[in-house]
């Protein structure tokens, strides 16, 4: 089975990516952000430790984490931060490793993995591969005002925190340019898959 990451800045359009590998080609994928959120609800490994962290404070009614009100007291404090990245972290990797063993087990060609912080959290240790899904920073900055509202000061914020292209491209071996029309980068996937061998499609 091969491991592949995926990566790339905010706006990249690296869930659309994840979207057309997971409906055309045998695999089983993991988006990371998405895991360590589902970890914090109810009943999920990270729920007490946060609770204990953060304190009741950042509940909402239905006794779920407020993900704004997290946010605001994180992010305000650093340190709290890197608390909580030492909660969450840890539990996500396990989870994963148990998914990819899994993957394997039921014969798996290709197992994706999607993460924001794919590199800063050392990834690519468990990957053969890394892909850095690459988009022209205006228009990552028109998608994110367009798909998610973030006003100019937020983006310039986000993006001013992730690592420089440059990094990304030093680190990943395929750069995968999502600037365009989505069917030329559909285009580029397949090319990249095609050069694993046959049997990878599912269409």
């Amino acid at each position: 089975m091969k491991i592949i990451g995926i990566t790339g800045g905010v706006g990249s359009g690296k869930s659309e990516v994840m979207k057309y590998l997971e409906t055309h080609y045998d695999c089983d994928l993991i988006r990371s952000d998405e895991l360590a959120h589902t970890m914090m609800k109810k009943g999920q490994a990270c729920y007490g430790p946060i609770l204990d962290l953060l304190g009741p404070g950042v509940l909402a009614p239905d006794g779920e984490f407020d993900r704004k009100a997290v946010a605001a007291k994180i992010f305000a404090d650093k340190g709290l931060l890197e608390q909580m990245n030492r909660i969450t972290h840890p539990a996500v990797r396990r989870s994963i490793a148990l998914s990819m063993k899994e993957a394997e087990t039921e014969g798996r060609p290709f197992f994706f993995l999607e993460a924001a912080l794919l590199i800063e959290e050392k990834y690519d240790e468990i990957c053969d591969e890394l892909w850095y899904v690459y988009a022209d920073a205006e228009v990552r900055k028109k998608r994110l005002r367009e798909s998610r509202g973030y006003s100019d000061a937020k983006i310039r914020e986000i993006m001013a925190n992730q690592l420089p292209d440059s990094e990304f491209r030093r680190i990943c071996a395929f750069v995968l340019d999502n600037s365009g029309p989505f069917p030329d980068t559909i285009r580029q996937i397949d090319a990249r898959m095609r050069s694993f061998g046959p049997q990878t499609n599912t269409d």
